[in-house]
């Protein structure tokens, strides 16, 4: 399997990049990578790190896409550039996937414009893994793609993210919620009002509106809503997580009794910290475009980014896309 990276993108990029690159080649046989962006600097990289140069490509790319420049323009201007080139190698099939921690606005427009929709699909919707109280994650369904949606919009998200969670996670019928400020069905705004109406007689198992206390509850398994609300819960959660873990390392270690009983508890903190750092989800799939598109994390580590690529690979072999093509296929 080859997945295509874009070694440019992100805060720690290349470093960070390349070294998660060093490491998923290290730990799956399977894949082979195509690696987008400065070649010098690229080989001077890897030249530093314990790499199968076997299992590797470098695509030269000379330029690099900013976060302060226009996504569109960007894309149709800056044809060398690392994220272009990447993606153009996705469309052109030298991958099955694409990783990037760059600009998300060029990721999408990118996405959008070079490796475009699949067909019957309206918008596609960027779409991470969420930490849950349960045994599983749920999948939030859109979280930035797109700020201003149609009801029809949020049946085919809803069916899109079933679709790959049942591949990814084996979750027979996995249960979707349709996020609301009320459980009630006519609870809402106009949106979600015909969302739901539509959801109600949609292909999935879909459980009701989900209230925002209860989206990390387990009781759900996919829950779907606008990219302006999916945004603001994704970055709300983030926020949350870290203030979480911040105060309670502040808390344990503010006097002799609390040291010795953060010592005792000390596994089950690591394992806490563990659930609840987004280094090891990867990054938000942009679900429903012709092939694996996942944008990581901008400030994305090595750890991170190795974990982007794993789940580049996993979405690849759960054949989501594939499976997208036969549900809307005209």
């Amino acid at each position: 399997m080859r997945i295509v990276v874009d070694a440019f993108g992100g805060d720690n990029a290349p470093d960070a990049v390349l070294t998660g690159c060093a490491n998923a080649l290290a730990a799956f046989d399977d894949l082979s990578l195509l690696i987008s962006g400065d070649m010098n600097v690229i080989a001077k990289k890897l030249a530093e790190l314990d790499v199968d140069f076997s299992r590797l490509e470098i695509l030269h790319a000379p330029e690099v896409i900013t976060n302060h420049e226009h996504p569109v323009q960007a894309v149709k201007q800056k044809k060398d550039s690392s994220l272009v080139k990447a993606l153009t190698a996705l469309s052109n099939g030298e991958a099955g996937a694409f990783v990037s921690a760059g600009s998300t606005g060029a990721v999408l427009a990118g996405a959008t414009l070079i490796v475009r929709r699949i067909k019957g699909i309206a918008r596609p919707a960027l779409a991470p893994f969420l930490p849950t109280g349960g045994k599983n994650p749920v999948l939030l369904i859109d979280c930035g793609a797109n700020v201003d949606c149609k009801p029809s919009w949020l049946e085919q998200f809803a069916v899109m993210g079933s679709m790959y969670v049942e591949s990814y996670l084996g979750i027979k019928n996995p249960r979707v919620g349709l996020i609301n400020n009320g459980a009630e069905a006519e609870k809402g705004c106009e949106l979600t009002k015909a969302a739901y109406a539509l959801l109600e007689n949609a292909p999935i198992n879909f459980v009701g509106n989900c209230e925002g206390r209860d989206i990390v509850s387990g009781n759900y398994d996919v829950v779907v809503c606008d990219g302006f609300a999916g945004n603001i819960v994704l970055k709300h959660m983030e926020g949350v997580a870290s203030t979480l873990l911040s105060l309670m390392k502040k808390e344990l270690m503010s006097g002799t009794r609390e040291k010795l009983g953060a010592l005792l508890a000390k596994p089950a903190f690591k394992r806490l910290s563990k659930t609840l750092d987004y280094a090891e989800y990867g990054g938000a799939l942009l679900i429903g475009v012709n092939g694996g598109v996942v944008k990581a994390h901008g400030s994305s580590n090595a750890k991170a980014f190795f974990a982007a690529i794993r789940q580049a690979r996993e979405f690849v072999l759960s054949g989501t896309v594939e499976k997208i093509k036969e549900a809307y296929k005209t």
